[in-house]
């Protein structure tokens, strides 16, 4: 079953995965021209996918939708982990001292904070962007990985590989590096995987209430936003940008899971 979702996973996020990578190469329609003649059809052999309101091609915008929306969540969760992880590592290998504490605290404070009420605040400031987006998404995502790599690296520093590496005189930023880092590495990029799929749905709904990416560039989140008025009598502008984020967080979600079936072998050997 794990190999299965898996597989997938992998193929759903890849669907989605190429599309965006396509759409810098090629689209079937210009996402920045609008053909009003054109405007509100139904899915046809020209419009795969059919038209909006502009009369811009559905298919063209969401591949460059896909575009905006990985590359949002991929940074996020790069800023997440970048700064996350060491700070998870600070604080395992300082654990009970004040570090730790400060650490752990500001994890707590930054949780207090849903990452759509941290969007709120950055814009307020500096205005809707998917560069905010992405600042907001990303903050949110530091406490999630501090708190994973100080959870599985505190049972590793009490393992006997360890304990002679500091008997041996290594710091302990050396050792969380050599020893502590490599062992949580499992955890991480099943955490990652979970955290993309997080990052995609939350660029969504950002720019959805108008925070994430601002016209003319396309965004899934924005398509729904923009058919919300019309899906009586136009079901598709709202269905196939819908369909595209849910295809692609059901297929990062089943990839995470295969990855941890794979990754960890107490959960494979229970399932065979």
């Amino acid at each position: 079953m794990g190999n299965r979702n898996l597989w997938i996973g992998a193929i759903l996020t890849g669907i989605f995965a190429g599309a965006a990578l396509l759409s810098f190469l090629w689209v079937p329609y210009e996402v920045t021209g609008m053909d009003i003649a054109n405007k509100i059809k139904s899915p046809t052999a020209a419009h795969p996918l059919g038209t909006d309101h502009f009369g811009r091609d559905i298919l063209s915008m969401i591949m460059v939708g896909a575009r905006t929306s990985i590359a949002v969540a991929l940074v996020a969760v790069g800023i997440g982990m970048g700064i996350g992880v060491p700070l998870g590592l600070a604080a395992a290998a300082r654990k009970g001292g004040l570090m730790d504490e400060l650490i752990m605290r500001g994890n707590d404070l930054v949780f207090a904070f849903p990452s759509l009420l941290i969007a709120i605040m950055i814009t307020a400031v500096f205005g809707a962007s998917a560069l905010n987006a992405i600042i907001a998404i990303g903050i949110f995502n530091i406490p999630v990985f501090a708190r994973l790599t100080r959870s599985g690296a505190l049972s590793l520093w009490t393992r006997d590989y360890v304990m002679a590496a500091r008997v041996s005189g290594k710091s302990a930023a050396h050792i969380s590096v050599e020893h502590i880092l490599p062992n949580v590495l499992n955890l991480l990029i099943v955490q990652g995987t979970i955290q993309f799929s997080l990052g995609i749905l939350a660029e969504a709904g950002l720019s959805y209430v108008g925070l994430g990416a601002q016209p003319p560039t396309p965004s899934w989140g924005r398509m729904l936003a923009d058919s919300q008025t019309m899906i009586s009598f136009a079901p598709h502008m709202a269905l196939f940008p819908g369909l595209a984020i849910l295809l692609t967080v059901l297929g990062l979600n089943l990839m995470g899971d295969g990855l941890r079936d794979l990754l960890d072998p107490k959960l494979r050997r229970a399932r065979t």
